[in-house]
């Protein structure tokens, strides 16, 4: 599967670094030389268009701003394909999120890209664990939330392509959840200082 990343702040450049020659990769962003420029240092990548990115890829990841986001789910060229939603819909000040609990950035994304079929997921972790040695993160959870098992399980296979461990958490509206998680851990990581290399998971006790 060919997989599209829009947007190369901390997050996407992450991503596709972590994802160099695991699968064949499609960067774009609002600055193309950028796209290009990070596409040559990697394995099975190419630097195009936002359109072009959208039209010859299977799944799309937006590595964007929630505003962003928005904006290019509307765009036609989505229909039909998966959508991976990393975005929190934080406020300017990071002290809070802007919309949760009774609904979500991914749900609204949804709302905007009717045609494609989104899953969460991402983000409830720092861009700073993509710098750190794969054995290092390969039990890290990846949460993921999805209305379709398939599509789901294809993003599943693509978190453990970049290192981590999927973990399954329901329908979309699960990610009402997984956005105050990040929050949370963006609290922890900056409000109180602990740093960003951290990410949220749980442990299971023998019983």
């Amino acid at each position: 599967m060919t997989t599209a990343i829009i947007g190369l702040g901390n997050m996407g450049k992450g991503l596709a670094q972590r994802l160099s020659g695991q699968t064949d990769l499609l960067l774009a962003s609002r600055n193309p030389d950028a796209a290009v420029t990070l596409a040559a240092d990697l394995k099975g990548a190419r630097g195009v268009s936002v359109d072009a990115a959208i039209a010859g890829a299977d799944i799309v990841i937006l590595a964007l701003g929630y505003e962003a986001a928005l904006d290019v789910a509307a765009l036609p060229g989505l229909a039909g394909k998966i959508v991976v939603d990393i975005t929190n819909p934080v406020l300017p000040d990071f002290s809070g999120l802007q919309l949760g609990h009774t609904t979500s950035a991914a749900e609204e994304i949804q709302k905007r890209a009717a045609g494609a079929k989104v899953v969460k997921g991402f983000n409830t972790i720092f861009a700073g664990l993509f710098g750190a040695e794969r054995a290092a993160t390969a039990s890290v959870p990846v949460f993921l939330a999805g209305d379709d098992d398939a599509v789901v399980d294809a993003v599943a296979a693509l978190v453990e392509q970049a290192g981590f461990t999927p973990e399954r958490t329901g329908d979309l509206g699960a990610a009402r959840l997984l956005e105050p998680l990040a929050m949370l851990n963006i609290r922890f990581g900056y409000g109180l200082g602990k740093g960003t290399s951290r990410a949220p998971g749980w442990i299971e006790i023998p019983g």
